[in-house]
């Protein structure tokens, strides 16, 4: 539907969140609508911009933000039932009221799980310079995945040749550019991941050193002497539970650990305790 002139309204097919989750997400908590309508063109007197949204990216960290709010955890930024789901994504810009973007141009950055988003907050968005590259890589290497795993291992691991890296759900979006990223600086790099498919793609596609799946290993401490004889110099913390266990009991002296995620609690009313940690000491 329309409006005419340049004052277009149209349809706009949404995602949105039903309720708070608890336990594994289900598809029921959330659905599609093609009720909402927004108008193409930025509000008088705004700053914002409206922008059609061309690729969105899933985060594993969308569902920490679906669980009911607690007080004290205040940088989660929850989702409100009722509202679209909003994350990461590319949209272009199709008019603008802010001096730093004009319509035509490519963004990256917070919008919504809609084919049209009103976008005000511009602490988390950024102008595409470089278009020689599928704009879908600004979801990935060149997105969130990439900044996380190049400021986890470089600006917080403190990496240097040599060292053994040992990453957890290694396969994932993250995990893969950090263990591609070790091995450009010669360490000794394995990975964890659940299936011999994710494994094969480690060690075939991304030249892991090693990987192995966690759910065919009953002893992780064994397995990991397997692996690192000499200990752990940097592990990149992606699970949590019995894997982040087993970590501490092999951790090297002055050993680092980037805590990225703890993807094997985030579907748990009672998360797993930690029970190695006199190791840290």
């Amino acid at each position: 539907m329309a409006s005419g002139g340049d004052d277009e309204q149209v349809r706009n097919k949404q995602v949105i969140f039903k309720d708070y989750v608890s336990g594994f997400p289900k598809e029921s908590d959330m659905y599609v609508s093609t009720n909402g309508t927004i108008r193409l063109k930025v509000p008088d007197g705004s700053n914002g911009i409206v922008g059609k949204n061309l690729y969105l990216s899933s985060d594993p960290y969308t569902r920490n933000r679906m669980t009911k709010p607690d007080t004290g955890n205040y940088y989660v930024n929850y989702l409100k039932p009722g509202l679209p789901i909003n994350g990461l994504g590319v949209a272009k810009v199709l008019d603008s009221g802010h001096p730093n973007f004009k319509k035509g141009d490519l963004v990256w950055g917070n919008t919504g799980w809609e084919e049209y988003s009103l976008i005000t907050d511009f602490q988390l968005l950024f102008k595409i310079q470089h278009t020689n590259v599928p704009l879908s890589y600004y979801t990935g290497i060149l997105g969130l995945p990439g900044l996380t795993a190049y400021g986890g291992f470089y600006e917080v691991c403190s990496p240097k040749k040599g060292d053994n890296v040992f990453i957890s759900a290694a396969s994932g979006a993250v995990g893969q550019l950090v263990g591609q990223l070790a091995k450009l600086l010669g360490c000794y790099v394995v990975g964890s991941a659940g299936s011999k498919e994710k494994v094969d793609l480690l060690k075939k596609k991304f030249k892991f050193n090693e990987a192995f799946n966690y759910k065919e290993e009953p002893d992780l401490d064994a397995t990991l002497k397997r692996y690192f004889p000499e200990g752990i110099d940097i592990y990149f913390e992606n699970v949590g539970g019995k894997i982040l266990d087993a970590v501490l009991l092999n951790m090297r002296a002055h050993g680092r650990i980037a805590a990225c995620g703890l993807i094997s609690q985030y579907n748990l009313d009672k998360p797993e305790g930690v029970h190695n940690l006199m190791h840290l000491i």
